[in-house]
């Protein structure tokens, strides 16, 4: 779809049906200014690999002993309140079009943060779940957030493993079981890169870790893990 062609497109979209905020219901955009100034945000100190709160700014303790290839996890706000919401609307509601504004709060947070790298990677669906979906929402905000930061987008990881989502699993053990070798990925054109791993949520991190796995197995240098929201 042409630029033209998409603006087009959503000035008719908007006409028919007025963007409301998920907060307070004004009408004009998914998130108001004002609720936007309410929003979770994850504030430092937090760990430097996994991103969770932690007093010292350094490493939690869980981070100090564990080996994986994820090399750091940020993420912009807190799995709560309208940021709950607002990924619930895009994921379980097709309400795909707030993956803009979403994006571009990562986008804000990256260039606040530092966070850059070589290559955009979304973490992937399975093949049947997308199809049930119709759409992958992480690969819907790495593209829109790939854009604002002018690098490319990739989508050389799959996942060839379909366990059950992570959200019905138990615990942080159950989790790193249920996507163990669930994900693959090709070399071609990836060796030596720095990936930014884009994902909608990290609760535990084993996933991001999964895709990091199967990422430096094929010749990436480094993997940052950046998710809109997380639980902690």
């Amino acid at each position: 779809m042409t630029d033209r062609l998409k603006q087009l497109t959503e000035i008719v979209t908007d006409f028919f049906f007025p963007r409301q905020c998920i907060g307070c219901g004004k009408v004009g955009d998914f998130i108001c200014d004002q609720c936007s100034k309410k929003l979770p945000r994850l504030l430092p100190p937090i760990c430097q690999k996994c991103g969770k709160p932690e007093s010292s700014g350094n490493y939690c303790q869980a981070c100090w002993k564990k080996q994986d290839g994820i090399d750091a996890i940020r993420s912009v706000f807190v799995f709560n309140g309208m940021i709950r919401t607002a990924i619930h609307e895009l994921k379980y509601y097709n309400l795909r079009a707030i993956a803009v504004p979403l994006a571009e709060y990562m986008a804000d947070y990256a260039d606040a943060n530092n966070i850059s790298g070589d290559i955009v990677i979304p973490v992937p669906l399975h093949s049947k779940r997308q199809r049930e979906r119709g759409y992958n929402q992480s690969e819907l905000l790495a593209a829109e957030f790939a854009g604002l930061v002018n690098r490319p987008l990739s989508n050389c990881l799959s996942r060839i493993k379909n366990s059950q989502p992570q959200a019905r699993t138990s615990n942080a053990n159950t989790r790193r079981e249920n996507v163990k070798g669930a994900f693959s990925c090709p070399s071609e054109g990836i060796i030596d890169q720095h990936v930014i791993l884009i994902d909608d949520v990290c609760t535990s991190g084993a996933t991001l870790e999964a895709c990091a796995d199967a990422l430096k197995q094929a010749g990436v240098k480094k993997v940052l893990g950046f998710t809109l929201a997380r639980e902690i």
